[in-house]
């Protein structure tokens, strides 16, 4: 057999025991209250693979599907979960038993001082870094400790990870539909729209679900094009309230 050959064989048997069974845990770490998220807390699963919960509570970490994972938090760890038995692991949320003093709370309501937008997308970039800058490996070339050119292994082994290269692209998807969810709702808010429309609390939710812009539209329209759409959309939506208001009506005086 060619030597390239056997380099290749090596390497596609070596790809398919590091692609057996990999997948992704993600989720968030609150308090006993289940109110107030808990940052810095420690991720493990038995392969030894480890993360830390980030300034939100979330985390994400890769494990095998033999792998157990516990939480540490101040040093005390929680039970072992096995990943296995773990129904959504796209959303494995767990409460711990601790009380964490959220930096700010009111004693009868929870009042959250959110950051800007971009504030919170960028840090959200931050966090999953490694996922929205996940590319399609390739061939590729790198330079070793003699300056010789040669080619790149890592890369080469990552290209037959196929479960892999699949779950990371799903999750990268969903992190960015996500994230356009988050602007739609940024731009098309309940105070916005109240300022523009003047509506009453009480059908104003309704008005949000009904004319919920798409978010290429929002991603492209300028504030007039936008404060434009919502009073067209406030107009439609006061003839759809006067129609039923008449249907109403003649229900209860019918024609003669």
């Amino acid at each position: 057999m060619h030597f390239y050959h056997k380099i290749l064989l090596f390497i596609v048997l070596i790809a398919g025991k590091c692609t057996f069974g990999q997948q992704y845990i993600n989720g968030t770490v609150s308090d006993s209250s289940m109110v107030n998220l808990i940052p810095a807390v420690k991720v493990l699963s038995t392969s030894g693979l480890f993360t830390t919960t980030d300034s939100l509570g979330r985390y994400l970490l890769q494990v095998n599907d033999e792998d157990s994972i516990q939480f540490i938090y101040l040093n005390k760890p929680t039970q072992k979960f096995a990943v296995s038995k773990i129904v959504n692991p796209a959303q494995f949320d767990i409460s711990l038993w601790v009380n964490y003093k959220a930096k700010y709370t009111t004693l009868q309501k929870v009042t959250v001082y959110s950051k800007s937008y971009r504030q919170d997308s960028l840090e959200n970039r931050v966090t999953y870094s490694d996922i929205f800058n996940f590319s399609k490996p390739g061939i590729k070339t790198s330079i070793g400790p003699g300056g010789t050119a040669g080619m790149d292994i890592n890369e080469l082994i990552n290209m037959f990870r196929f479960k892999r290269n699949k779950q990371i692209k799903s999750f990268q998807k969903r992190l960015e539909i996500q994230e356009q969810e988050k602007y739609v709702s940024y731009r098309f808010s309940k105070n916005t729209v109240r300022r523009i429309t003047n509506l009453n609390p009480e059908v104003l939710d309704d008005f949000l679900k009904k004319y919920r812009p798409s978010y290429e539209f929002v991603a492209n329209a300028d504030e007039l094009e936008f404060n434009q759409y919502v009073l067209n959309a406030f107009y439609d939506y006061k003839m759809s309230l006067l129609k039923q208001q008449d249907k109403k009506e003649e229900k209860i005086n019918p024609s003669n």
